[in-house]
């Protein structure tokens, strides 16, 4: 019976072994690297372009450039282009302002038939929502501690 047992097993961990994906991670690497250069590249042309050819300073520009930026993502993910340059360039696409935005528009584009309150309403922070949290809980926190801090005489 435990003969029985290990072979069936053996068995299926040699079936897991046929079916597990393998990946090269200097490969994942390179192209999560070249993924993340090109968005950093398409935002920096933006940057120059709102500094340089629009006469617009550098923190208007940076405002500017941001939100070309999101709104380039949401209408790549809207047209499934970002999903595909997600999965080709892994964290490369996923990491930066782009990413976070696909994150949000994904899940509205994809529930919005279950209509505007059940379907975008409830879905559409199911990914960003807990990034959304955490960061204004750990910033509210370390105003907090730098608040303290300050009254403290520390800063």
């Amino acid at each position: 019976m435990e003969e029985a047992k290990k072979e069936q097993q053996q068995a299926f961990q040699e079936y897991v072994k046929q079916v597990t994906p393998t990946h090269n991670l200097a490969l994942q690497m390179l192209k999560a690297f070249i993924t993340g250069g090109i968005i950093c590249v398409i935002g920096q042309c933006i940057l120059s372009y709102c500094k340089n050819t629009m006469g617009m300073d550098a923190e208007t520009a940076g405002s500017w450039c941001s939100l070309l930026l999101i709104l380039l993502s949401i209408l790549l993910t809207g047209f499934n282009i970002y999903p595909r340059i997600t999965k080709w360039g892994g964290a490369g696409a996923l990491v930066p302002i782009t990413g976070f935005a696909n994150s949000v528009a994904a899940p509205a584009i994809e529930f919005k038939k279950e209509g505007q309150v059940f379907g975008v309403g409830c879905k559409i922070f199911t990914i960003a929502g807990p990034v959304i949290l955490f960061g204004v809980f750990t910033s509210w926190v370390l105003g907090l501690g730098y608040w303290i801090g300050s009254m403290m005489g520390f800063f």
